[in-house]
């Protein structure tokens, strides 16, 4: 491969980063001079399938914004039970709380296919921040986000039963897909079931009966709503027809 190739394709990824970082909900609306200082302090990883990027108790270093593949945020109780909190997608951010906190990562990331993300080291994020506060009220609003979307997890696995939850999570993916009648998991059953606080099995049971009374259509990844208002009732009140007796 020749230099001018090399150099051709480097500053194609670097045009492609700094639209990245651009766009990102963390510094969208940033000048184009502090994108370009967040481009350059941070540094490219790539990660294998199921490789552990930090784990829970690790020094909190610095955050990340994901580049490619899927990563989920989790906790694990004593027993070694999973509970997902978050499932990452490409462009969105993760990690950031210890940035302003300088304390330990609150829980583990871990990748579900080959990855790639920018990391943004903590030491040199905080000078940048101090010379720059803008950049700081971007991530302050994306750390409120983030807290209100946990309040409502909370509420949800504490108040509300797994059918309700499920109707929940369908209704987040509607909103976000563009609203269409099909809906596309990014996750597998099994990864859902965690992040609904729940067994595959219970999952699986759970599809079943809504599909049997008409309120989706089940193919795989792909969830037909065919009743939004009865899945809104659902998310609302956790029960529709037999649904108490799960």
């Amino acid at each position: 491969m020749s230099k001018n190739l090399k150099k051709s394709e480097f500053f194609l990824k670097m045009k492609s980063y700094f639209k990245l970082i651009g766009e990102s909900i963390l510094f969208e609306g940033l000048p184009e001079a502090h994108i370009n200082e967040l481009l350059k302090i941070s540094r490219e990883k790539e990660y294998n399938k199921n490789e552990l990027i930090f784990s829970e108790g690790d020094e909190g270093n610095g955050f990340y914004i994901n580049v490619e593949g899927m990563i989920k945020i989790f906790k694990l109780s004593a027993e070694g039970k999973e509970q997902i909190l978050h499932i990452f997608g490409p462009g969105e951010p993760f990690g950031e709380v210890p940035v302003f906190s300088g304390q330990t990562f609150p829980a583990n990331a871990e990748t579900l296919s080959k990855c790639r993300a920018l990391f943004f080291p903590r030491k040199a994020i905080v000078e940048l921040i101090t010379e720059n506060p803008s950049i700081a009220l971007n991530m302050l609003a994306v750390l409120s986000l983030r807290l209100r979307r946990f309040t409502v997890q909370v509420e949800n696995l504490s108040l509300k039963e797994v059918p309700g939850r499920l109707a929940a999570h369908f209704l987040m993916l509607f909103h976000e897909q563009e609203q269409t009648d099909t809906i596309h998991l990014n996750i597998s059953k099994s990864q859902l079931a965690s992040l609904l606080g729940t067994i595959p099995e219970t999952l699986s049971r759970i599809l079943r009966k809504m599909a049997a009374q008409n309120l989706i259509d089940v193919a795989g990844r792909k969830i037909k709503l065919l009743d939004i208002d009865g899945l809104e009732i659902l998310a609302q009140t956790g029960r529709v027809a037999d649904f108490e007796k799960l």
